[in-house]
């Protein structure tokens, strides 16, 4: 990939979990920045504040499904909500412990998540969901 994506978000209740997937990121060298944000809330504040005029608007949202207080559904139930110049052109990575296969199903329900992944991250599944979805985009 010549390009890079201009920012992802990871959206996660474990410090641990966010360490170890903003270094796989950064190690794939395919993005620009990487945003770290602690839970649903945090996740959604942050979408909805513009910096330097613009919404933030991250390429990729990995996004945790079991936290505490509002879970990775709360987030999307709340992100189909927000006006369409916050979400942009984003894919939705869900990504969890959980092997539970109705989880996998409920993600399928909705049309903004773009993938179901099984922790640990990967540097090859980072570069599968960006193939899959930006091979033919023009990216920053």
């Amino acid at each position: 990939m010549n390009k890079k994506l201009n920012k992802v978000l990871i959206v996660d209740d474990s410090a641990a979990d966010i360490f170890i997937m903003k270094r796989v990121i950064n190690r794939a060298e395919v993005t620009n920045e990487v945003i770290e944000k602690y839970g649903v809330q945090e996740a959604l504040d942050y979408l909805s504040t513009k910096e330097n005029n613009e919404y933030p608007n991250p390429n990729i949202i990995f996004l945790d499904i079991n936290m505490p207080n509002k879970t990775g559904w709360d987030f999307l139930d709340e992100y189909e909500k927000l006006d369409m110049s916050m979400r942009a052109d984003v894919i939705i990575c869900m990504i969890t412990t959980s092997k539970d296969p109705s989880e996998r199903d409920r993600a399928k329900k909705f049309k903004i998540v773009g993938d179901f992944l099984l922790k640990p991250l990967t540097k090859e599944k980072i570069f599968e969901i960006i193939e899959l979805n930006f091979s033919k985009k023009s990216l920053k």
